[in-house]
């Protein structure tokens, strides 16, 4: 049974610098030539003072350094931070604490330091097993830097994951399949696998829109999702979620934390966060920009722009929008203790009954919602239907 516990909370923490931007990243990230590490740190600590003032000593139950490449940070940085946290709430037994890494090798030296600031998994953005995709993928490594990486992170971390992109340009089914098999006999317990997608506003839009980037089309990039099914679960990583693979119990709690609609506060510039507060779930975001964040913090101590109350509406739409990215789908009781109705009221049930007939949604459970094989892929086109 997963209701939502009001005494536990997860953690995402901001890094919003990169050394390059990479040409299909949408996320906020900033190339700066000079950063004042020490003031960013110092606004982090002010920020998760306020929101402990906010939200009361619940109990940790993952942390999550993103970016941004949260591996630029200092050991300093890191550790002030798990340090603060700990001051501020009581932290799980089993606490995970994960931080981003790029696997440059000039990072993949800061392993140790990492680890002994307090963190306890490490996921790495390898990308991809070959250079010249690498350098088409703008990455700053090599794939002799990753293998090395990857190593490294295994000697340093109890738990680990890397990342890889698939349907990348001009890549073959074959191609992927061997590439996916060399990254399972490296694999530590978890891998993420992407579909590469263009972003409007990606340098990567503008050559796809002239013509100069071709990827695999929609039939190569089905036959590609359904061969990485098969041949990860196969060896013992079976999908949990969209493009999350994992051996038993090696699923990222943290992540979890966000398909399951579970309570999380977004410290640093640009982060979100959803908590919930004499029973009412706010959700809030942090000023983007780092200059105009980290201003704000230094005047009001946070730079909270958004905190806004969640209608039951809103939170049954999110809630189903996270929830159907999981393999386990929706649990009808979960889903009632959280939003106080029952899902059924959220929910198109004449396009629900054809997409069933369609095989798009599994049958095979009543006391769940979940998306079959054929249907996760395409997530978005069923949320519009399904939602009323």
């Amino acid at each position: 049974m997963h209701a939502l516990n009001p005494n536990t909370v997860s953690i995402y923490v901001h890094w919003p610098f990169c050394l390059s931007k990479c040409p299909y990243c949408d996320f906020n990230s900033h190339v700066r030539e000079k950063i004042n590490e020490g003031e960013m740190a110092n606004a982090l600590l002010s920020e998760i003072d306020h929101y402990a003032e906010l939200v009361g000593k619940r109990q940790v139950k993952s942390i999550f350094f993103g970016g941004g490449t949260p591996s630029l940070m200092s050991k300093r940085t890191v550790e002030g931070v798990i340090n603060r946290l700990s001051q501020r709430f009581d932290f799980d037994d089993n606490i995970e604490i994960t931080l981003e890494a790029n696997p440059t090798s000039v990072e993949a030296k800061k392993f140790a330091d990492f680890s002994s600031a307090g963190v306890n998994r490490v996921s790495l953005g390898i990308q991809a097993l070959n250079d010249a995709d690498l350098k088409a993928l703008g990455r700053e490594h090599s794939v002799h830097d990753a293998l090395d990486a990857i190593e490294l992170s295994q000697k340093y971390f109890k738990r680990s994951n890397f990342d890889l992109i698939y349907a990348r340009m001009g890549q073959t089914v074959s191609a992927w399949q061997s590439e996916l098999e060399q990254a399972l006999k490296m694999a530590n317990g978890h891998l993420s696998l992407y579909q590469l997608t263009i972003e409007a506003g990606t340098p990567f839009y503008g050559q796809w829109r002239n013509g100069d980037l071709s990827i695999p089309n929609e039939d190569i990039s089905a036959e590609m999702y359904e061969l990485t099914n098969d041949i990860c679960g196969n060896a013992g990583y079976p999908i949990y979620e969209i493009s999350n693979y994992a051996q038993t119990d090696e699923q990222s709690r943290h992540n979890l934390t966000y398909w399951k609609y579970d309570d999380y506060i977004g410290i640093g510039a640009g982060a979100h966060g959803r908590i919930t507060r004499e029973g009412k779930t706010y959700a809030t975001m942090q000023n983007k920009k780092p200059e105009t964040w980290l201003k704000a913090v230094k005047m009001n101590g946070h730079a909270t722009k958004v905190m806004d109350p969640l209608d039951t509406k809103m939170m049954a739409e999110e809630m189903i929008m996270m929830g159907l990215r999981l393999s386990d789908g929706i649990d009808h009781d979960d889903f009632k203790n959280r939003i106080g109705l029952s899902l059924d009221e959220f929910i198109e049930v004449e396009a629900l009954d054809l997409l069933k007939s369609q095989g798009f949604v599994s049958t095979s459970s009543l006391d769940r919602l979940q998306l079959t094989e054929k249907g996760r892929p395409l997530l978005n086109q069923i949320l519009g239907q399904i939602l009323a």
